[in-house]
C-alpha cells in the first residue's frame, strides 16, 4: 500500500510544477479552448470540496473502527482500506487543482494544490497517528508502537 500512496503522490506534483512554472513563465504555449467562468469556479469549489470531503470521510471511518470490537489486525486492515481511500481523494483533488491551473490560469488553484500537499503529508499513516486516531490503549498501543521499532 505504501507504494501506492507514494505514486499517488508523486504523479500530480511535476504535473503541477510545469503547469506552474509555464503560467508563471511561458514557454510552451498550448491551445487551449476558453471555458465560461463558471467552469472555473465550479473546478476550484470542486477541489475545496473534495478536501472537506476526504477530511470527513476518514473520521467518519475511524469513529466507525473505534465503535467496533474487532480485533487489532481487523482494526488496522479496516484504517489501512480507510487511508486508502483518503489518498485516493487526494490524488483527484491534486489532479483537478493542476487541471485546473492549466486551463484557467486561478491562483486559487495554486493555494488548493498547497492545502492538498498539507492534507497529504498530515494524513501519513504512523504508529503515534493510528494510535491517536483509533485511540489504542494498553496492549494494543503498544504492539502498533512496535512499529516503530522495526523501521
Amino acid at each position: 500500500m505504501e507504494r501506492n500512496v507514494l505514486i499517488m503522490i508523486a504523479i500530480p506534483i511535476p504535473f503541477f510544477g510545469f503547469v506552474y512554472l509555464n503560467s508563471e513563465n511561458p514557454i510552451f504555449f498550448f491551445e487551449i479552448p476558453q471555458v465560461t467562468e463558471f467552469w472555473e469556479y465550479f473546478g476550484l469549489g470542486m477541489v475545496f470540496t473534495l478536501l472537506i470531503a476526504q477530511y470527513v470521510f476518514f473520521k467518519k471511518e475511524t469513529k466507525t473502527i473505534v465503535d467496533s470490537s474487532s480485533e487489532l489486525p481487523a482494526k488496522l486492515t479496516s484504517y489501512s482500506k480507510a487511508s486508502f481511500k483518503r489518498f485516493g481523494i487526494l490524488f483527484v483533488a491534486a489532479l483537478v487543482a493542476a487541471a485546473g491551473l492549466l486551463l484557467f490560469g486561478n491562483a486559487g488553484y495554486t493555494i488548493a494544490f498547497a492545502v492538498t500537499l498539507v492534507f497529504f503529508s498530515a494524513a501519513k499513516p504512523s504508529p503515534d497517528r493510528i494510535i491517536r486516531s483509533l485511540k489504542l490503549k494498553g496492549e494494543e498501543k503498544d504492539l502498533v508502537n512496535g512499529l516503530k521499532r522495526r523501521e
